[in-house]
């Protein structure tokens, strides 16, 4: 009987996400989804671990219990970039 509430409550829930930042490449990044917030920290250290592999800086993590976000990967503008002047 508690499987069945399980799988009840999980149909109406949202899926737990890690959620990571990094300022270089300045990205969001979004791995999941997962059951639980157990299971999410436990996968986090791996998504790390590879962005570093990849050279990404500043990187910072968050989890989330959310829908499904509608990009998993999100380049956004660098700051440096939006603060430099071009002058002829």
């Amino acid at each position: 009987m508690k499987n069945f509430f399980s799988s009840l409550f999980s149909l109406f829930s949202s899926p737990w996400w890690v959620k990571i930042t990094t300022a270089e490449p300045h990205c969001i990044y979004y791995f999941g989804p997962f059951d639980s917030e157990a299971e999410a920290l436990e996968a986090k250290p791996g998504y790390i671990e590879d962005l570093q592999k990849e050279g990404a800086q500043q990187i910072q993590t968050v989890i989330q219990n959310i829908a499904e976000p509608t990009e998993l990967t999100i380049e956004m503008e660098s700051p440096m970039a939006s603060s430099v002047v071009m002058t002829a």
